[in-house]
C-alpha cells in the first residue's frame, strides 16, 4: 500500500504563485510515476502534470510554461510549482501515485485563485 498526502493549497491572487507538496509513504519502491490532477466544480478531473521514475514529465496544455512538477529521488515527495496563476486554475488538486497494481490518491488540497 501507498499513502499520499497533499499540502500547500490556499488562496492566492491572480498572477501569484503556490507550491503544492505530496508526501508519499508505504511501499514507495513500487511507484513508477506520480502526478497531479485537478477537479473544478462541475468539471471532470483532469491531469495537470506527471513525472516518471526516469524524470520524464508531461503537462496539460493549459499549464505549460507556468507549472513545474519535480520530485526527490526516493519518491518521498513530489512538488508542483505553480506560477502566474489564473482564476481558471481554481480547483481541488489531487496527488496520484501509480504502481503496477493500482493507483493511489490523496484527499486533495484546495487552490483558489481570486482577487
Amino acid at each position: 500500500q501507498v499513502q499520499v498526502v497533499e499540502s500547500g493549497g490556499g488562496l492566492v491572487q491572480p498572477g501569484g504563485s503556490l507550491r503544492l507538496s505530496c508526501a508519499a509513504s508505504g511501499s514507495i519502491s513500487r511507484i513508477y510515476a506520480m502526478g497531479w490532477h485537478r477537479q473544478a466544480p462541475g468539471k471532470q478531473r483532469e491531469l495537470v502534470a506527471r513525472i516518471t521514475s526516469g524524470n520524464s514529465t508531461n503537462y496539460a496544455d493549459s499549464v505549460k510554461g507556468r507549472f513545474t512538477i519535480s520530485r526527490d529521488k526516493a519518491w518521498n515527495t513530489v512538488y508542483l510549482q505553480m506560477n502566474s496563476l489564473k482564476p481558471e486554475d481554481t480547483a481541488v488538486y489531487y496527488c496520484n501515485a501509480q504502481s503496477l497494481i493500482k493507483n493511489y490518491w490523496g484527499q486533495g488540497t484546495q487552490v483558489t485563485v481570486s482577487s
